[in-house]
């Protein structure tokens, strides 16, 4: 039996940064990776133009839902990745923790569809590294052996 890797990525409200990451991950890594997402204040909805830039690299996050964050799946996960400035996870030994200090297109005066691309690609990239990055690890383990 091995362990499977598992991340969780937050935001603030999980219906933008961190459901894109989840599902971007999820696309790059299928079931070989536990994915979680999930928002210290949580909106009521998906952001809109998240999941419309996404759908157009063939991802699809229609049917997610902002979520709180729950301290059992910080503590049970891997990584947990934070998105953005405002959304603050308390460390756990054990635990390796990240924060993404992501592009703000809106800062440069870009919004809409072509901000939400532009955070789309900066956060591909990242989750590109991070699986790996856990791909790596994964196979640089040994397997454990049941007797």
């Amino acid at each position: 039996m091995t362990h499977k890797p598992s991340v969780l990525f937050v935001c603030v409200k999980n219906a933008g940064k961190s459901q894109m990451a989840a599902g971007l991950m999820r696309q790059l890594a299928g079931d070989t990776v536990d994915v979680f997402s999930a928002g210290t204040k949580p909106g009521t909805a998906v952001n809109a133009l998240s999941a419309e830039s996404l759908a157009e690299i063939g991802v699809d996050i229609t049917g997610e839902a902002p979520k709180l964050l729950d301290p059992q799946i910080v503590r049970a996960v891997d990584i947990v990745v934070t998105l953005g400035r405002e959304a603050h996870v308390e460390p756990l030994p054990g635990t390796e923790f990240e924060v993404w200090d992501t592009d703000e297109p809106s800062e440069r005066g870009i919004d809409g569809i072509e901000r939400m691309r532009l955070v789309r690609d900066d956060i591909a990239a990242r989750v590109r590294q991070l699986a790996e990055q856990i791909h790596t690890a994964a196979t640089a383990q040994p397997e454990e052996t049941v007797q």
